[in-house]
């Protein structure tokens, strides 16, 4: 046996693998956990795919989606390594293109950003906690 301090031998479980093999021994409840991982990480991959275009960690959040559902299905470790050879492509390719196009991306990333503030009313809504109402600072949702 190893202290707290010793690596584990390759044929000696770790706790989390001790764990995992006994809920798989128990049909119902590890049909529960990988439903609960398979939505926890649904859910992750959606917010990061959702934070994509906004400055912060958009992709790290849909890496982190998709190696939450990779502990427990394989499309998803086969899909989170395909993701990571071509987002390391693509950074390569952006960053190959130089400072015009390093621009050009800054640029249309602020102008998504806000348009979707404008879209969902942020404007709107921090003008009139300032006492500013003017018209075109509203949403054309909530119009």
């Amino acid at each position: 046996m190893t202290t707290e301090l010793e690596p584990h031998s390759a044929t000696e479980p770790t706790r989390w693998r001790a764990f995992r093999n006994g809920l798989a021994g128990r049909p119902t409840l590890n049909l529960a956990y990988r439903i609960g991982v398979a939505v926890i990480g649904v859910a992750v991959l959606v917010l990061g795919i959702l934070a994509i275009p906004y400055p912060g960690p958009g992709w790290a959040i849909v890496f982190a989606g998709l190696g939450i559902l990779a502990t427990e299905f394989a499309w998803a470790h086969r899909a989170l390594g395909w993701l990571r050879g071509k987002y390391r492509q693509g950074m390569a390719w952006y960053s190959s293109r130089g400072m015009a196009m390093r621009v050009f991306a800054a640029a249309a990333t602020f102008a998504l950003v806000v348009a979707t503030l404008w879209i969902l009313g942020t404007f709107g809504l921090v003008g009139g906690w300032i006492g500013v109402e003017w018209q075109w600072l509203h949403s054309p949702l909530t119009r």
